[in-house]
């Protein structure tokens, strides 16, 4: 039986993620803590049954409570990817075994895990629900090296914008904010998906605080590009990115994503964590991979393995009409009011 522990409550846990290697920024207390503040998700980690002081394994999950969309754990929502953090591979199916039986006994809906390696002991309990495809860039050759990377037209894009005299600025002041939540807003309405709140990134800034940066290219004061990205030990993780589709050929995008990736170089980062992309999204995929990220395949797994209905994927053919027609207003209020469901 495992025992539990509350990780914003229990330092072992925070310990923990310093030191284990498989962890990454959504592992940390911070990103739990943002979590909970803007969407009212309980963090708990399931560790093995021991009587030691010290934490030597665990699995983290957040309980999403929605009378919208049922009562699940899920490891972790919003985030990229998640791992066990384990002291032998061998503990993972006597940690996942007892989810398994909590939702048999209809204490959740359903349990879902986001790891990166897929372990024998996954398969045998969980499905596999969702797929996906992970992009990383390694940081550790010359900054040449890393250019050479590059695909040919985004090498062009970058001279583009200093031929064009775009600027940029970086930071966390709500002005900052204000501007890359306009081009995020502008952004999710193109992708027919309306924007995350914005005290989500509110709560961001107030948890990692110099350890998250927004990045803005403007074109004569007009922002342009943005991004979002968040430190965790040795890599910088691209979380978000947003642009006015107007000013595309200027090479806004590629300014603030030059301007990333050299200033993770020259503080020492290792790896430049782009985030997953659904398969479909071949255009998403090859903007990627012409950045130089390399690609490994990311399953997400549930028990049970619920597949979608087609009255589910009509829902969101019908969201998707609605934003497009929608003020940007609406669009936030929308936001607000619907990711606390589907994390």
């Amino acid at each position: 039986m495992n025992f539990e522990l509350d990780p914003l409550r229990d330092e072992r846990w925070r310990k923990l993620v310093a030191r284990h290697p498989a962890s990454s920024v959504f592992h940390t207390t911070e990103w739990l803590s943002a979590l909970r503040s803007t969407y009212g998700y309980e963090p708990i980690v399931y560790g093995p049954q021991d009587s030691s002081s010290e934490l030597k394994s665990g699995i983290v999950f957040c309980k999403v409570k929605s009378w919208l969309t049922g009562r699940r754990l899920v490891s972790l929502p919003f985030s990229d990817h998640c791992d066990a953090l384990l002291e032998s591979r061998a503990e993972l199916g006597g940690l996942i075994s007892p989810l398994r039986e909590m939702v048999d006994n209809e204490k959740w809906t359903y349990c879902e895990i986001r790891p990166t390696i897929i372990e024998p002991a996954i398969s045998a309990i969980f499905g596999q629900n969702h797929y996906y495809v992970l992009h990383a860039i390694d940081l550790q050759p010359r900054i040449d090296v890393i250019y050479g990377k590059f695909h040919h037209s985004v090498r062009r894009k970058i001279k583009r914008a200093e031929r064009e005299g775009l600027t940029s600025a970086e930071g966390i002041s709500e002005l900052l904010l204000g501007q890359f939540y306009k081009l995020l807003v502008a952004t999710r309405k193109r992708q027919c998906l309306p924007p995350q709140p914005k005290e989500w990134f509110r709560n961001l800034i107030a948890n990692f605080g110099v350890r998250m940066k927004i990045r803005i290219a403007y074109h004569q004061n007009t922002p342009i590009a943005g991004v979002l990205t968040l430190n965790h030990k040795n890599t910088v993780t691209y979380k978000y990115g947003c642009s006015d589709a107007r000013w595309h050929p200027l090479g806004g995008v590629a300014l603030v994503f030059w301007n990333m990736i050299q200033e993770a170089k020259a503080k020492g980062y290792e790896k430049l964590d782009l985030g997953r992309s659904k398969i479909s999204n071949n255009g998403l995929i090859v903007f990627k991979e012409n950045w130089g990220g390399v690609s490994t395949n990311l399953h997400y797994w549930r028990y049970p393995n619920l597949l979608q209905s087609h009255e589910s994927l009509r829902n969101k053919a019908i969201m998707g009409q609605i934003v497009k027609s929608a003020p940007d207003p609406l669009l936030s209020a929308m936001g607000n009011l619907l990711y606390r469901h589907v994390g």
